[in-house]
């Protein structure tokens, strides 16, 4: 499969997720073809893209101004129209296994056979999705962190039927347009970023339900000292160099008990009814601007430590 820089590019779901893809394909190069069924979605839809524009030219990487974006940009209703001639598609549909389906039949009425189809879902497994495709094989998932056009990370993930091609062409794309792709070696519910991101909430939940820290101070605890190192690398690079000039094996070797009875230690949350209200009242004392306003400071910030040189 081969994609060219300035291919006609389908996003299929145009809320959230859809809309900074938008944004980020347009800063690109290439043209647009959008469709969502929700009323006015269009209108959101590009006054969400001329709201993102500023962040891509912070990033250096839009290619030109946001009116001639703009032109680039057609909204569609059906989405196998916005799929016609399409040669990527960027599937953004709710988290059901049956809306998922019947998108995929839709848009491959449309489709080449050669066309590719990447599924932003951020915890179905594309073996599960392409039960009743034509083309199994030219389905990847490319689930994002958000907003995408920000955060670099995309995970890249086969199914049963995948081909290796589609799975290169997906990481070229993404890698085309500025994205740091990474490929799992198999399905797993949740994929990799949001397994790891589960597994540190749930003990957050714990710790705030029982009451060990209010909730302002559990996330002051990440920002403060993990997200830092985390911003830099991983925890195994971060544990690697925990273990001083012996590295990783002497950190195993000499912290590894400790950690082995953190992880016994470690508490069960589920997210009932005086949880939620632990949270949600937490989060009411920490923080009094609308999700809107945190949003935008949250990508100022992203902004701010992307032009960071993060190598380490």
């Amino acid at each position: 499969m081969q994609i060219d820089e300035k291919a006609r590019v389908a996003v299929i779901g145009t809320g959230t997720i859809g809309a900074s893809w938008t944004a980020l394909f347009l800063a690109a190069g290439h043209e647009v073809a959008a469709s969502d069924p929700a009323e006015g979605a269009e209108d959101r839809l590009r006054a969400q893209v001329a709201a993102n524009w500023g962040d891509l030219e912070t990033l250096g990487v839009a290619l030109g101004s946001l009116d001639n974006a703009l032109m680039s940009l057609t909204f569609h209703d059906d989405p196998a129209a916005a799929a016609e001639g399409a040669m990527v598609v960027q599937e953004n549909a709710p988290e059901r296994i049956e809306v998922k389906r019947k998108l995929l039949a839709q848009l491959e009425t449309a489709l080449s056979p050669d066309a590719l189809i990447l599924s932003s879902t951020s915890g179905l497994k594309p073996t599960d999705m392409q039960r009743d495709m034509a083309h199994p094989e030219r389905l990847v998932v490319g689930h994002p962190f958000n907003p995408p056009h920000l955060i670099p990370l995309v995970e890249i993930v086969g199914g049963a039927r995948t081909s290796e091609q589609a799975i290169a062409a997906a990481m070229r794309f993404y890698e085309g347009v500025g994205k740091q792709p990474i490929r799992l070696n198999r399905e797993i519910t949740g994929h990799v970023a949001n397994r790891l991101q589960a597994a540190l909430w749930r003990e957050a939940v714990y710790l705030a339900r029982e009451g060990v820290a209010s909730v302002a101070d559990i996330d002051r605890a990440m920002t403060g000292a993990l997200g830092i190192r985390w911003a830099l690398m991983g925890p195994h690079l971060t544990f690697h160099l925990g273990g001083g000039p012996g590295g990783m094996e002497s950190f195993v070797r000499n912290l590894g008990p400790a950690v082995e009875s953190w992880w016994a230690d470690l508490g069960d949350a589920t997210l009932d009814d005086e949880t939620r209200r632990v949270l949600v009242d937490g989060m009411a004392e920490t923080e009094g601007r609308d999700v809107e306003a945190l949003a935008r400071a949250r990508n100022a910030a992203l902004l701010r430590i992307l032009a960071l040189d993060r190598s380490v």
